[in-house]
């Protein structure tokens, strides 16, 4: 597929492809010409064109997603080209921005916003490195901390402490990258590039590290918080961060497995509850609320009743949900707003079919993500499944592996799948009559690749047919027999490893030593 290019977009091509000639003659070109000379840049990789244009910026504001995005000039949009090349050359730009005194520009750049930028998992760069959210979140850091050396040991014109620019930027911290973060946000009134923290992940961190780079990112900015992996926040430690801190722009709520655990409530446990649904109810832009793997049975209205604002994206996979959590969403003011719904991990058939299914009305208006994944959906429930679907027209994500359906079951819901005019994405499952017979479900990760995988090819041929002949090459269908891809995790998981091993190990050691002492 060729994209369009205007002719503005190919004399760009044209002048930036030749580096040395560009960037000798930058000075020469009109304010209004550097976004459109930046996108073109981007797109052919020029690395020290685009450093060049960022250290010369004339304007205002600097938007990567913006700037990347689908113009007139060139209608591809580029923000999901996590472009090493290009963004090491971007972020060391604008450390030069700072440092150059002979820039014909006058300085008028006053924000930097990074949070445009989308880590998708394939790149069509040509250099095919990608520098994900951490790595960004690293370079950032660390050319902060060496701009502030620099500009303390060296003899600079007073103007350039003058200088102040808000860098907008989606933060990822872990262990490894933990002081060098912190000592960036530490010093940042100190330095001239200031880094202003619109959302926050946080993976493999003590408690404390959290508390305390948390407080340092100043959570009055912040609109999407995300604690996932081996932070082990509990729900105590929740409500002390829900009482010392507060978000009163967070719109995006992510909570690590495990917060919650009902089945060991007692009375202080169930108003530590209502104390957290409250001061969920005071954050009055949060609309998306992601718990799995928190055993919240019985207690969803106590946790979202208090919401002022209605929902539109709900985790609440594998929460061990009853009979009174489903009504109480189905007949919730959530429930007409929801646009992303994961249900996975409830055996949704057997427990409560007709509450999902009216829930499923309700959003069936402006739903476009729907994950039902380990659900016990089987044949018997396909016919059910396509009538809850049917009015979903704005579905353009659905995801179901994990439930015993069969070759034959699949090809049936393919067919109607092809009648949803937005869907794009489909997650399946290995049909059931792939694996050995007498298999279980939920199938245990040491059975989940011992099915017949020349069966499963031809039945994913049959499947891709079937869109392929009703005209729906724009669907993508596939089997993450491990999960969806996660970019932060990918980013990252050489050290969550590390860390599991190591967390291993000292259980071993404690074992041992507990046996040790018994005998």
């Amino acid at each position: 597929r060729t994209t369009m290019k205007s002719l503005r977009f190919i004399s760009a091509e044209a002048f930036v492809s030749n580096a040395a000639f560009a960037r000798k003659s930058l000075g020469a070109v009109a304010h209004d010409l550097f976004p459109l000379l930046f996108k073109a840049s981007y797109l052919l990789e020029q690395g020290e064109v685009i450093h060049d244009l960022v250290e010369n910026w004339p304007l205002f504001d600097f938007n990567m997603g913006k700037l990347l995005e689908a113009t007139l000039d060139y209608q591809e949009d580029l923000s999901h080209r996590t472009c090493s090349v290009c963004l090491e050359s971007c972020l060391t730009g604008l450390r030069d921005y700072v440092l150059n005194q002979s820039s014909p520009y006058m300085k008028k750049l006053k924000v930097v916003d990074l949070t445009g930028i989308k880590d998708v998992e394939v790149q069509f760069c040509k250099c095919k490195k990608t520098m994900g959210r951490w790595a960004r979140t690293q370079l950032l850091s660390k050319l902060c901390s060496e701009l502030l050396v620099y500009l303390q040991q060296a003899q600079c014109n007073p103007g350039t402490f003058e200088i102040s620019i808000n860098v907008l930027i989606d933060l990822f911290v872990t262990e490894r990258n933990y002081e060098l973060v912190v000592q960036a946000l530490l010093k940042k009134c100190s330095c001239p590039l200031k880094i202003c923290c619109v959302a926050f992940r946080s993976d493999n961190l003590t408690l404390q590290k959290f508390f305390y780079i948390i407080k340092l990112t100043d959570p009055s900015l912040l609109r999407k918080l995300e604690i996932v992996h081996n932070v082990h926040l509990e729900m105590e430690h929740l409500e002390i961060l829900f009482n010392s801190i507060h978000f009163p722009l967070l719109m995006s709520l992510t909570l690590p497995a495990r917060t919650f655990n009902v089945r060991r409530f007692t009375a202080t446990d169930e108003q530590m509850l209502s104390n957290i649904g409250e001061k969920m109810g005071e954050m009055t832009q949060l609309t998306e609320l992601s718990m799995s793997f928190s055993i919240l049975t019985g207690r969803i209205q106590k946790l979202l009743s208090p919401l002022k604002t209605p929902l539109k994206m709900l985790d609440v996979s594998n929460c061990s949900l009853n009979h009174a959590d489903m009504p109480y969403l189905a007949n919730s003011f959530h429930a007409n707003h929801l646009e992303a719904l994961d249900l996975s991990g409830h055996d949704i058939p057997e427990l409560y079919p007709s509450t999902f299914f009216k829930l499923l009305s309700h959003c069936s208006s402006v739903l476009r993500s729907l994950t039902l994944e380990d659900c016990n959906i089987q044949d018997t429930n396909v016919n059910m499944l396509i009538l809850g679907l049917s009015p979903c027209q704005k579905l353009q994500e659905f995801k179901f592996v994990g439930n015993p359906l069969s070759s034959q079951a699949l090809k049936h819901l393919f067919t109607f799948l092809c009648e949803l005019p937005m869907l794009k994405n489909v997650e399946f499952p290995v049909p059931r009559d792939c694996y050995p017979i007498g298999i279980t479900y939920p199938i245990d990760d040491a059975s989940l690749c011992r099915f017949d995988h020349q069966k499963y090819e031809r039945v994913a041929e049959e499947l891709n047919l079937i869109l392929l002949q009703a005209n729906r090459e724009d669907v993508k269908a596939s089997t993450p027999l491990f999960g969806s891809y996660d970019a932060a995790v990918q980013e990252t998981n050489n050290e969550l490893g590390a860390y599991l091993i190591k967390s291993f190990k000292e259980t071993l050691e404690k074992f041992a030593t507990s046996f040790n002492k018994m005998s």
